[in-house]
């Protein structure tokens, strides 16, 4: 299996919008309701929120190939683009969304690698993620990768409050 990373630059915008909005749905809509789904998935994944988090200075995206076909990507932050100020020695992995017929195949881990890296090139001593507390197989997998549970934070879905843990591990 031929697998590429490669970072996003504006001109992936429109095709990161569409796997954002599509894999976000897949994952989540059989624990939401439709209209809470919809309401979500209509203000994270416009072209215009996509592009504002593709110009901020401290959040990068990867895109992940299998064999040239587009399969997920990898969003991270750093400094004031971290989604909880956990301080300037940590690195956030704020989204690892891969597409259904490719998830099990160690692209999650790929992509976790690669933000261990950057983590570390920078010099941060923690990386950090949140996770749907009913996301149970991403939980089990943060886990065997290191992460412990350190607290949790609100995550609002449509009108819905839900809970995401957030989980650390130290570098």
């Amino acid at each position: 299996m031929t697998i590429t990373i490669r970072k996003c630059t504006h001109e992936d915008v429109q095709q990161l919008q569409e796997i954002s909005y599509m894999t976000f749905k897949d994952t989540f809509q059989h624990q939401n309701s439709p209209e809470n789904m919809e309401s979500y998935l209509n203000k994270a994944f416009t072209i215009h929120q996509v592009e504002k988090e593709l110009a901020a200075p401290n959040s990068h995206f990867y895109f992940i190939y299998v064999h040239e076909e587009l399969a997920g990507y990898l969003k991270v932050n750093t400094g004031d683009a971290q989604t909880e100020d956990m301080g300037e020695n940590s690195f956030e992995i704020e989204r690892i969304y891969i597409i259904d017929k490719f998830q099990k195949h160690g692209l999650g881990k790929d992509l976790l690698h690669l933000a261990i890296e950057m983590a570390a090139e920078q010099h941060k001593t923690t990386i950090w993620l949140g996770v749907w507390e009913k996301n149970e197989n991403a939980i089990a997998f943060y886990k065997k990768m290191g992460f412990v549970q350190t607290g949790a934070h609100s995550f609002y879905m449509g009108d819905e409050e839900q809970t995401d843990i957030i989980m650390v591990k130290n570098l």
